[in-house]
């Protein structure tokens, strides 16, 4: 019942919005990591992202009015980076993920907040911390200009992705905890086990002074680490897999899907 009424209301929205194939093609043709997503995939992914960018507000700062048009296809890129992240997941599971996103801002630069930090000594820090990237739980999503256009990519970076991440984290909590809700078939002690295991190997690398095979800012916190490790698996999953393989499998089976994509895998629509 409940997928025959999810496809009457998409069939409904694409009679009042159609589906924009000429702009979808140019959105994948922009970015090699839509580009990596094979059909039918491709198709599911596009559809997803066209509701979702009529669903979410996708802005801009007015000074990028000259340097971002915020065309069709720009917007169309945007939200199917978002849509990755989901699009193993039913359309109804989409949704509810993705309820507390109601806003894309793009910034001209990186910017700063002042950070509050009490250490294990209880002592409290105050400092400038450089951001290119930030949200909250009901906050918008809020990027640099300069790093989403780093983003698109197959190298383990993607600052969309990553926050993202932080609000599919946040869907059990006020702030970004690396403990997601989890699907039934994932027991928590299996997530927290797997997680801490790549925590202390990138502290332990850290404390010898040895390069990590993903990013270090994993290391600043357990929501970074879930952050990273999914800009990882779907930007650079043969680096993820290879470092961290447990981690990796888990992920495929929270996301339920396994860049490069098995569509075969995904549910109806």
């Amino acid at each position: 019942m409940f997928g025959r009424l999810t496809r009457w209301r998409n069939a409904w929205f694409e009679s009042r919005h159609p589906f924009p194939e000429a702009d979808w093609r140019e959105a994948r043709a922009r970015l090699p990591l839509l580009a990596a997503v094979p059909e039918p995939a491709a198709s599911r992914l596009g559809h997803r992202a066209w509701r979702f960018a009529h669903a979410k507000r996708l802005s801009r700062h007015p000074a990028l009015a000259d340097a971002l048009s915020l065309d069709v296809a720009d917007r169309l890129a945007i939200a199917a980076q978002a849509c990755l992240l989901t699009l193993g997941w039913s359309e109804g599971e989409h949704r509810d993920a993705f309820a507390n996103v109601h806003e894309i801002l793009i910034l001209p630069d990186a910017f700063q907040r002042r950070v509050e930090e009490l250490d294990a000594f209880g002592v409290m820090h105050e400092y400038d911390d450089q951001r290119v990237g930030e949200t909250s739980h009901q906050g918008p999503v809020v990027v640099a200009y300069p790093d989403l256009m780093a983003s698109g990519g197959l190298d383990g970076f993607n600052v969309l992705i990553h926050e993202l991440a932080h609000k599919l984290d946040m869907a059990n909590s006020l702030d970004a905890d690396g403990f997601p809700p989890l699907p039934g078939d994932i027991a928590p002690q299996d997530w927290h086990r797997e997680f801490t295991a790549v925590w202390d190997d990138l502290q332990a690398r850290l404390a010898r002074g040895e390069a990590t095979p993903i990013d270090d800012y994993a290391a600043s916190h357990p929501g970074e680490c879930f952050a990273v490790a999914c800009e990882y698996f779907f930007t650079a999953p043969d680096v993820l897999h290879a470092a961290y393989p447990a981690l990796y499998a888990l992920l495929t089976r929270y996301f339920r899907q396994a860049p490069p994509w098995r569509h075969d895998a995904f549910p109806p629509s």
